[in-house]
């Protein structure tokens, strides 16, 4: 029998690092947006600093996290889809481990900082596509469906 433990709030670095390492674990092994990804022990200290001033101000982040974003964009378009993907691991993990104000801040705060790269990178018509579920397969209510089904 599988002993379960009462999910508790993301509490500071410690549970930061824990929460991207199993992300990215899932992400580099996803056949969608696995590709897109490498050397996660060069990216994950930079990625654990930008979550932690996103979520506690504490770290000292002043990088651009939308230029490695275009970078892959540029050799590889980045589309809906993806980010649809990426929204619904990030929504399982972080269910998957925490439960309070902070890990619904960082469920919050993906699912904005996906939809504002998705504008950034495909125009206007990405906006219109992340706000009707148009064709391109952006699907942050899988992300919502998954929140509920915890």
């Amino acid at each position: 029998m599988r002993e379960t433990r009462e999910l508790t709030d993301i509490g500071g670095r410690d549970d930061l690092d824990v929460l991207l390492r199993r992300f990215y674990t899932a992400a580099f092994a996803d056949p969608l947006i696995g590709p897109f990804f490498t050397d996660l022990e060069v990216h994950l200290p930079r990625i654990a600093d930008f979550w932690e001033r996103a979520l506690f101000r504490t770290a000292d982040y002043a990088r651009d996290a939308f230029a490695p974003h275009a970078a892959l964009h540029s050799a590889r378009p980045l589309t809906p889809a993806h980010f649809g993907r990426w929204v619904q691991l990030w929504h399982a993990t972080v269910d998957g481990l925490h439960r309070g104000p902070l890990a619904d801040r960082a469920k919050a705060m993906g699912e904005r900082i996906s939809v504002s790269m998705m504008k950034r990178l495909g125009g206007p018509g990405a906006e219109v596509e992340a706000a009707t579920g148009g064709t391109g397969g952006f699907v942050p209510l899988a992300a919502l469906t998954l929140r509920a089904a915890a």
